[in-house]
């Protein structure tokens, strides 16, 4: 009897170092080379799936809108602005690493065609460096000029991203046509739910891993959070759900409850939403065929208001006559 108690309190001890070794990895703050985009570039070769879902929806799991800006038509090697506007309510504030409320950031990836790529410095006219400000706009990969990144960033500040893109000139460029193309863009606010590695941030909903009674709730007094003790009244199992800083508890001492079940709120106030707008790079000899032919319309209009004016004053005459 007593070598089994002894098992049993050492398979407790184990199961507790386990959850607690888990609850300090998703509690410690991720270090700032893997804030987002990161994540994405670190583990994706192409942020767009081949079912056109940008894969920043692999984290951050809330929809929210997202809006693009673009000119219907640009010409060839001329710098053009692409504005990303990702709304949300300024008010609201956001679950930090430490548990912690704080403003949200965020976030934007631009896909654009072959070809097109950010403006150089001394390219971008005072007026579109002046809506860009301090921004850092990178590459998402050293050979994908036409995919860029940037974020996290004060949302506060820059819920509206201005991109200056440097079109292609077919002329000089193989790759580039006069024709159609689509442009896509994926903007976040706020942090993810999931980490690319499948784990939880503490800014998602936390469910129970068994069915049974909640015999304690320890609350973590030096780094915050709780460890919520699961009791299986049909074998006397202890299971230990550790729940770090951020989320409110829902359920409370000596309460059974299913598994799968909630035990926290949902403190997400953020999200991610994808869209996509067209632009037509123009041929400007074909701009210059279509004013030939308004001015040739134009003139002949004239023309012919001038040919009817002198017929009528012929016509004038030979009555008077």
């Amino acid at each position: 009897m007593q070598t089994r108690n002894i098992f049993s309190w050492i398979k407790e001890e184990i199961t507790r170092s386990i959850s607690i070794a888990l609850m300090l990895y998703i509690i410690s703050p991720a270090p700032i080379s893997n804030a987002y985009p990161i994540f994405a570039q670190q583990g994706y070769e192409n942020p767009r799936e081949a079912t056109g879902r940008i894969v920043c929806a692999n984290c951050h799991l809330a929809n929210k809108p997202v809006d693009i800006e673009v000119p219907q038509t640009v010409l060839p090697n001329t710098v053009f602005e692409a504005v990303i506007h990702i709304p949300y309510d300024m008010q609201v504030k956001q679950v930090l690493a430490n548990g912690k409320k704080g403003a949200l950031n965020v976030g934007a990836v631009l896909i654009l065609p072959e070809g097109f790529e950010l403006a150089p410095p001394d390219r971008i006219s005072p007026e579109i460096k002046e809506k860009i400000g301090n921004f850092s706009f990178q590459n998402y990969r050293p050979a994908k000029k036409n995919i860029l990144v940037i974020g996290p960033v004060p949302g506060q500040k820059y819920s509206e991203i201005t991109f200056p893109i440097l079109s292609p000139d077919p002329a000089t460029n193989k790759d580039a046509h006069f024709l159609k193309y689509p442009i896509y863009v994926g903007g976040n606010r706020g942090r993810g739910q999931i980490y690319p590695d499948g784990s939880k941030s503490n800014n998602t909903v936390y469910n129970a891993t068994a069915a049974g009674r909640v015999s304690k709730i320890t609350r973590k007094e030096k780094k915050g959070g709780y460890e919520i003790t699961i009791m299986d009244p049909s074998d006397g199992r202890q299971v230990f759900d550790i729940i770090p800083p951020g989320p409110e508890l829902l359920v409370s001492e000596g309460e059974s409850i299913k598994l799968d079940q909630p035990l926290t709120s949902n403190p997400n106030v953020g999200g991610f939403g994808q869209g996509d707008a067209e632009i037509v790079l123009q041929d400007p000899l074909r701009v210059q065929g279509l004013l030939f032919f308004l001015a040739s319309v134009i003139l002949a209009q004239i023309f012919l208001v001038l040919k009817k004016k002198q017929f009528e004053k012929v016509q004038l005459s030979e009555m008077n006559f």
